[in-house]
């Protein structure tokens, strides 16, 4: 009676099979970041029914039980921040490219750690007789919003087989229909970045305000300018435009200088912890004064969740002039550290924001002689911005902060591969 009842239940979708082979692999960064091509060994695992009947859609798994790489020693990635994608290919009694695709589900994966990637699922509608084979084919790694590409470079060996009798609907054709068992994720094949059109936020002419105990203004506002710039991650690079205004308050010889940014020029694509976002900024001084004042800000006080702005809080510091005259301020380098990474953007072309009527002070900016530091910031020469790479109005650094780690995150994922480790 057992038996017999076996038997029954087998008839219509037989026992599900699992088998397992590896194939050596070609991952392919994405383009333009860089990095070589890499080599390593997929192990898979393909789940699907023994047996089934013509006109039946089954439902098949891939498992990766490793990985063709491991996560370089570069930045932790973040719990649920990678998704696979790929085809398995059905052969024999029909032919048909089976969409697989997983969710977008993993542990933190630290540096160096082995890749973990969710479950892939797809299906399959059966119409014709006879032995089908499933053998796994390439596949995509979408870390946060940037995709490597994986590619068998040999045969690979069928991981399973259904064997179909006919039944209503039984078709001699040889073709077949697939289809992912999820929806795509719209991050699967589309990349953020940190692009963004130039403020529609009004530009103000300087303007000065209050009165000191001589007389003079105390506080001057700046005008806001649309600074276009290249941000160049450690292995890409993304454009965008950033409204900026400089306003200045005077303090004795010095000033007490205030950064602001009129508008997010992105979206984060994961959430971002309270406390690990840190902004620098270069401020490059020009006309009677030269070198550069570092503002920075405050760590991000709240989380930043997924897909809203990342808002630069106001960046502040003290401003020494070493020169008198009239002195420019222009935006310059920022850098925003974020989660263990930098970016840095350089700008296309710069403009004054703020012009003031400056004393030279005993150890200020000009003449690159030397730095002054304070609470509030610092004042450097225009040999700290050698450092940087620039000797004129230096590199911003890092407002695609988030773009730029994406672009790592997308880049590193199969940058190192390891001979033999299961995930």
């Amino acid at each position: 009676m057992l038996t017999g009842a076996a038997v029954l239940l087998g008839v219509s979708a037989g026992q599900a099979q699992a088998a397992e082979v590896a194939y050596a692999t070609k991952c392919v960064p994405p383009s333009g970041i860089g990095l070589p091509d890499v080599n390593g060994t997929t192990k898979v695992e393909i789940t699907a029914p023994a047996t089934a009947k013509v006109g039946d859609t089954v439902d098949v798994v891939w498992k990766f039980t490793q990985a063709a790489s491991k996560n370089p020693d570069i930045i932790d990635l973040p719990a649920n921040s990678v998704q696979p994608s790929g085809t398995l290919k059905a052969a024999g009694a029909q032919t048909a490219d089976i969409a697989m695709q997983g969710p977008r589900e993993n542990p933190a994966i630290p540096k160096g750690g082995a890749m973990t990637l969710s479950d892939m699922k797809g299906t399959l509608k059966l119409t014709a007789a006879g032995q089908v084979t499933l053998t796994p084919d390439a596949y995509v790694v979408n870390a946060l919003s940037t995709d490597t590409k994986c590619a068998p470079t040999e045969a690979v060996q069928p991981a399973a087989t259904i064997t179909v009798t006919a039944g209503e609907g039984s078709s001699g054709s040889g073709s077949g229909s697939a289809s992912p068992s999820a929806s795509p994720d719209p991050s699967q094949s589309q990349s953020q970045s940190p692009s963004a059109s130039a403020s529609g936020t009004p530009s103000t002419s300087p303007s000065a305000s209050e009165s000191g105990g001589d007389g003079g203004p105390t506080d001057f506002t700046g005008k806001v300018v649309d600074i276009p710039y290249t941000c160049q991650s450690p292995i890409g690079e993304k454009k965008a435009t950033s409204p900026i205004q400089i306003n200045a308050k005077k303090s004795g010889g010095s000033y007490d200088l205030t950064v602001q940014f009129k508008k997010s020029v992105m979206d984060s694509p994961i959430d971002i912890p309270a406390g690990k976002v840190k902004p620098t900024m270069q401020i490059v001084l020009g006309g009677a004064d030269e070198g550069s004042v570092t503002v920075e800000g405050p760590l991000n006080s709240e989380p930043i969740p997924q897909n809203q702005p990342i808002e630069i809080p106001d960046l502040t510091g003290v401003y020494k002039p070493g020169a008198t005259g009239e002195s420019t301020l222009s935006p310059g380098v920022l850098t925003i550290e974020a989660m263990g990474t930098t970016t840095t953007c350089t700008p296309d072309s710069t403009a004054v924001s703020l012009t003031l009527d400056t004393a030279e002070q005993a150890s200020g900016a000009s003449g690159g002689s030397g730095s002054s530091s304070s609470s509030g910031g610092s004042t450097s020469t225009s040999g700290g911005l050698a450092e940087t790479g620039s000797g004129d109005h230096g590199t911003l650094k890092a407002l695609g902060l988030v773009a730029g780690t994406a672009i790592l995150l997308g880049g590193a994922v199969f940058t190192f591969m390891p001979r033999r480790r299961a995930s």
